[in-house]
């Protein structure tokens, strides 16, 4: 589906991206650039049927080898904030005919704003809302290599979101800003064995799936 949006506004977001300055290797700087603006060029251009049109008339007398190709830019943003984040991290990569595991931390919160990654017409945000909070209850961390090893998981043992699906399914706004993750207690999850741990703890872990709740 073809939809055309006011050139203005057709890659602004909900809260300034400049203003960000991820650190490298944190999940905002993986955000930041999963959403970049690219540039369409070269062998890229994007097939443009109202140039084409344009250049050689109705398309019904257009010859299916004439076609004009543009420049164009290219923005991946968010355009309907989900009631629960889930967030894979690529922790493999191309080692000439081998694939190797990427071990190095990525850096995480306890609320992440996605508000700099989300459409200025984001769907199920208030209109002048620039926030769109997300606080941590679930991590997925492995350990070993890409043959073998151990999947163990964090979670949150925590008090129910009460305004979560009137927020989220029915579009209205919470009476206060939340801008604290939600109280509770991390666990750590490995086979049959559970322990409490820190939230310390949790944020220094080698997150393979990171797992997040809507507050605004």
């Amino acid at each position: 589906e073809v939809s055309t949006e006011d050139p203005e506004t057709a890659f602004c977001t909900l809260a300034n991206r400049e203003d960000l300055n991820p650190e490298e290797g944190s999940i905002h700087h993986c955000l930041y650039q999963f959403t970049r603006n690219e540039k369409l060029t070269e062998n890229n251009k994007l097939l443009c049927e109202v140039c084409t049109q344009r250049h050689y008339g109705p398309k019904q007398n257009i010859k299916s080898e004439k076609y004009v190709y543009t420049n164009a830019k290219k923005q991946m943003l968010i355009s309907l904030a989900p009631p629960i984040l889930t967030l894979h991290l690529k922790r493999f990569q191309q080692a000439g005919f081998n694939l190797r595991k990427v071990n190095r931390h990525i850096k995480f919160p306890e609320v992440i704003d996605l508000a700099p990654f989300c459409t200025v017409k984001c769907k199920n945000v208030a209109e002048g809302n620039t926030k769109v909070l997300y606080s941590l209850y679930g991590v997925v961390e492995h350990s070993g290599t890409m043959r073998s090893g151990h999947y163990t998981a964090y979670a949150k043992m925590r008090s129910m979101n009460n305004h979560l699906s009137e927020l989220v399914l029915q579009g209205q706004s919470p009476q206060a800003l939340e801008t604290e993750p939600v109280k509770g207690q991390w666990f750590h999850i490995s086979d049959t064995h559970v322990q409490a741990v820190s939230a310390s703890k949790v944020l220094s872990s080698q997150a393979y799936l990171l797992f997040y709740e809507r507050l605004l």
